[in-house]
């Protein structure tokens, strides 16, 4: 933690030059944006150890990774979509595993679930589980692990997680309908984003994931043909780049890149796309066209170092989100996608 913590300072550090740099041409930026302050960074729940399943199951780590390996390697498509499967869970009552409930009703079966992909493997890895130490981990804590191995195997950073997330008993579809979509402005991003203790620098770092995965075509055609009821394409959108969509998403149930220069590696192409027009998501340009998540993206397109440090400090922060009535009713399911009574 202490490490995770020193090099985000450093990241704050170069933040604040780079910002100060930018407010001299821009003077507006300094009354836009807030650099976040340590005690931001550092408010991480004290009721998870990092040493939790060291006897009750001391290889735990060691068998979700083989699993997410093994499926990874068959369809590395899952890697970005165990990422997106872990946010959309903690963005709902914390990260509780209560999107893993399959019932009429529940979170996984909201429209802004239905893209999900990656139960499969999470239920495969809790199989085992419970085979070598039954009743012990936590499907939240098997769904926040492998989100992190699916991040290292598609090239991304490692980050130490802490453990004793409790599953949920409760999965409620309105409640998903909170999770942003992709037509949000940014001043509803950060809202959404501080409601669960993240911060402007989060929201932008999270959304590189985008530097990885793809997205249906659905979620982007109205900026292709009809803008705003304009009947007219999204003018923020290169017109290279808007030729490109229209041929890939003829059809909404296509799925396109969300990084079309390099779809399958982790790396800040995606902050570098956003400078050109790039963003497939109406989110994912609008943080460069905002004055205070643009220097944060400009920042983070300058080393892919400062990019990779504080993505693990981010996902810590979004791996830590609990709320109290999930945990407190919590219990450790035998099936994850079910409640044990």
């Amino acid at each position: 933690m202490m490490i995770g913590t020193i090099m985000c300072l450093a990241f704050i550090s170069f933040l604040s030059i780079f910002i100060s740099v930018s407010a001299f041409n821009n003077p507006s930026l300094t009354h836009s944006l807030k650099v976040p302050s340590l005690p931001d960074i550092t408010s991480f729940e004290d009721d998870l150890s990092y040493s939790l399943y060291h006897k009750g199951c001391p290889n735990v780590e060691g068998i979700i990774y083989r699993k997410v390996k093994e499926w990874v390697k068959r369809d590395p498509s899952l890697a970005p979509s165990l990422m997106r499967l872990h946010f959309h869970d903690c963005a709902v009552r914390g990260c509780d595993a209560s999107i893993l409930l399959d019932h009429s009703g529940s979170e996984r079966s909201a429209n802004v679930s239905k893209s999900l992909r990656g139960f499969e493997l999470i239920n495969d890895i809790k199989a085992e589980l419970e085979k070598k130490c039954p009743k012990i981990v936590s499907c939240a804590d098997i769904l926040t692990t492998a989100a992190r191995d699916a991040t290292v195997l598609a090239g991304g950073p490692f980050w130490t997680i802490p453990f004793g997330r409790k599953d949920g008993r409760v999965s409620l579809a309105k409640e998903a309908a909170a999770v942003p979509m992709g037509r949000e402005s940014i001043t509803q991003l950060i809202e959404f984003f501080q409601s669960k203790g993240l911060n402007v620098l989060d929201l932008v770092v999270l959304s590189g994931a985008h530097t990885i995965g793809r997205s249906s075509c659905e979620a982007v055609q109205y900026r292709l043909y009809n803008y705003k009821g304009t009947k007219k394409p999204d003018p923020s959108i290169n017109p290279l780049y808007l030729n490109y969509l229209r041929r890939k998403c003829r059809w909404a149930s296509e799925n396109v890149y969300l990084d079309a220069t390099s779809p399958n590696k982790f790396d800040t192409q995606y902050y570098h796309n956003l400078k050109k027009k790039m963003g497939l998501l109406s989110t994912d340009q609008l943080l460069y066209s905002d004055s205070r998540t643009k220097p944060i993206a400009d920042a983070l397109s300058f080393q892919s170092s400062l990019f990779y440090n504080q993505f693990s400090v981010s996902m810590v922060k979004l791996a830590n989100i609990l709320d109290v009535k999930s945990q407190d009713n919590g219990e450790i399911r035998t099936n994850c996608n079910r409640v044990n009574y």
